[in-house]
């Protein structure tokens, strides 16, 4: 099995050296995640690496570290290897390199980083899976290997996976690759949403010109998208997922006939946060 600590001996670099970093910020809702960051505004993201949280400094030390960030549908991309030097605390104010606003003296740790050639023509082509523990993101890079899912020919984004294997977080709803919100925005039909602490499903109904994008739109500016069920509850990150897709000839009750007959099938009315 190649791994990406096996592209590490590859490129003579000592495993104990190498923290890995996976970037998936949910600080800050709204605003672009690492991923959006690394595509559409380069400068942003080195600075957003550049500091790090006060205690976090034993686990990040090491003179190497390998940058991922968290992508659509849970997977992970490797960004770029990185010599990085502990400078200390951020000396003073700066621009905030994710909402804009300022990010202040002393808050935070700062780095020196030095983006390095080894690899480097992996970068924005290689997937790795991360495994389940997605809230470990510093982990060493002499410990699990990280298998490689896929070395793309080129650089860009991941390729949409269909509507029936799609299965996303709501805070990543904006940030979901452009041909992605494409293909959503001019397709309707019947969806779910399942709340990761209550374990409750809602069934609803995508009808809008903006398609299932439009809608989920909603979901995430609100938390509750109008629904008397979801007002109910204070607003989760729901897990997004298509039930069934209709054509453009689709009425409106064609797809009120499919949302009732999707709350049959999954008693979302007896066991989940549908109320009609």
């Amino acid at each position: 099995m190649l791994s990406f600590a096996s592209l590490l001996d590859f490129a003579g670099i000592e495993r104990s050296a190498v923290r890995l970093l996976r970037h998936q910020d949910n600080r800050y809702t709204g605003y672009p995640s690492p991923y959006v960051l690394w595509r559409d505004y380069r400068e942003r993201f080195e600075a957003y690496q550049e500091t790090q949280a006060i205690g976090d400094e034993a686990r990040l030390r090491a003179p190497y570290w390998a940058s991922f960030v968290g992508a659509p549908n849970r997977e992970t991309l490797f960004v770029g290897l990185y010599s990085a030097e502990l400078v200390g605390v951020l000396p003073a104010n700066r621009p905030h390199p994710v909402t804009g606003g300022i990010e202040e003296a002393s808050s935070c740790l700062f780095y020196k980083l030095r983006l390095l050639p080894e690899l480097a023509e992996y970068a924005g082509r290689l997937w790795i899976e991360w495994g389940a523990g997605y809230r470990s993101w510093i982990q060493r890079g002499d410990s699990v290997q990280k298998p490689i899912v896929e070395l793309r020919k080129n650089l860009g984004e991941p390729p949409f996976p269909g509507f029936p294997a799609l299965i996303f977080n709501l805070s990543d709803v904006e940030n979901l690759p452009t041909t992605w919100t494409a293909a959503l925005s001019s397709t309707r039909g019947i969806y779910l949403l399942t709340c990761p602490r209550t374990r409750e499903q809602y069934v609803g109904m995508a009808s809008g010109t903006e398609g299932f994008m439009g809608r989920w739109r909603e979901y995430f500016v609100t938390g509750h998208g109008g629904n008397v069920g979801l007002k109910s509850r204070d607003p989760s990150n729901y897990q997004v997922s298509i039930l069934e897709t209709v054509g453009s000839g689709a009425t409106i009750t064609d797809l009120t006939t499919l949302e009732t007959r999707w709350k049959h099938k999954l008693q979302s009315r007896e066991m989940g946060l549908n109320r009609n």
